[in-house]
């Protein structure tokens, strides 16, 4: 089913939502000069991807608040969980580094935050000095499984009236829309 998408948010950058909780918008006479300059579909699609964009970055707003008061940030979240998942079996950094999309640096810091906090423990691999390998600490699966479900509940409690085939039918036209942005990027 076709969504028509006027009036919507306009690519205005968000910091925090405004008390009454809508995204924020460009100043009409933006929205009026876009729709001089494009219209139909092209306008459309333009907006699309202010509206993603706003929504993308209201989503990593909250979700960085949540986490704040779990497993501090989306990056330690996302590390608990890797190590997590891995059941007890030692991760290399280096699969950390892949998993983040990040800088070898990036998860040298972020590693040595966990240790810090006493939930994850790196030590050198047995076959090849120069690799940390890094489980979770007792502490860390226990931060980590409750960041999950506390979390998992929110999600519930955001999305409650988005039914299973409603999410399905978001994940194909995300995963599409991702898709479509990679190759283009590879055709640049």
């Amino acid at each position: 089913m076709p969504y028509n998408i006027e009036h919507t948010t306009c690519g205005a950058h968000l910091e925090k939502p405004d008390s009454t909780g809508q995204l924020a918008t460009p100043p009409p006479h933006v929205q009026d000069a876009i729709g001089r300059r494009l219209s139909g579909p092209k306008r459309q699609r333009l907006e699309t991807i202010f509206l993603l964009r706003s929504t993308a970055q209201q989503v990593d707003n909250v979700a960085s608040e949540w986490l704040a008061g779990t497993a501090g940030s989306p990056a330690r979240f996302q590390t608990l969980i890797l190590l997590w998942a891995a059941g007890g079996r030692p991760v290399q950094h280096r699969e950390i580094i892949a998993a983040l999309r990040v800088k070898r640096a990036t998860v040298s810091a972020l590693m040595f935050s966990l240790e810090q906090d006493g939930l994850v423990q790196s030590v050198p691999d047995r076959q090849d000095r120069r690799r940390l390998l890094a489980t979770l600490t007792s502490k860390g699966e226990r931060v980590a499984t409750d960041a999950m479900d506390l979390n998992a509940a929110r999600l519930e409690e955001v999305m409650h009236d988005m039914s299973a085939e409603d999410l399905d039918v978001l994940h194909k036209l995300l995963r599409r829309l991702r898709e479509d942005f990679v190759l283009q990027g590879r055709n640049e």
